[in-house]
């Protein structure tokens, strides 16, 4: 997978491994014991989570969680969806939603001030910054995806220990 020509900020793949669901179950149980040091892996049903352990984390550390899902000729269909730290992706979707409310406020004002013949500059100011604030945002996500790209092939690779 190449994340640096990506333009999704939680880049998806999907691939197909010839090991079983349950052969890739029990590899990643083995890893999670073998690499607890530097990994925590954390498997909830068919899904698996690698996380860096808390030493070699930073707050635009990714994460990858792959879905197994098994197929009828015993091989296992594999997706993957790399991410960052869930509260640092909770963070900017919060302040996504703080900037869309504030574009949608000043929007009604604005139509509210021309339907009453009155000044709207404030408002199309207003509606104009939180654009560049939401433009800023994208960019900063971006750039700390760029500096977890290291860590995101660190995890492909654990993933591909597991899943060939």
């Amino acid at each position: 997978m190449e994340p640096e020509k990506s333009i999704a900020l939680r880049p998806r793949f999907e691939e197909t491994s010839l090991k079983s669901s349950t052969a890739i179950l029990e590899k990643a149980k083995w890893l999670k014991k073998e690499l607890v040091a530097d990994y925590q892996i954390k498997i909830i049903d068919e899904h698996i989570y690698f996380y860096f352990s808390k030493h070699k984390r930073t707050y635009y550390s990714p994460f990858l969680q792959i879905e197994l899902e098994a197929n009828e000729d015993q091989t296992t269909t594999v997706k993957g969806l790399f991410g960052p730290e869930q509260l640092l992706w909770t963070f900017f979707m919060f302040l996504h939603f703080i900037i869309a409310g504030v574009f949608l406020v000043f929007a009604m004002m604005a139509y509210t001030h021309w339907s009453l013949n009155q000044p709207m500059g404030f408002d199309f100011t207003i509606m104009g910054l939180m654009v560049v604030f939401w433009f800023a945002l994208y960019f900063i996500a971006r750039e700390n995806r760029k500096k977890g790209i290291p860590q995101m092939h660190e995890l492909e690779d654990l993933m591909r220990l597991v899943i060939h």
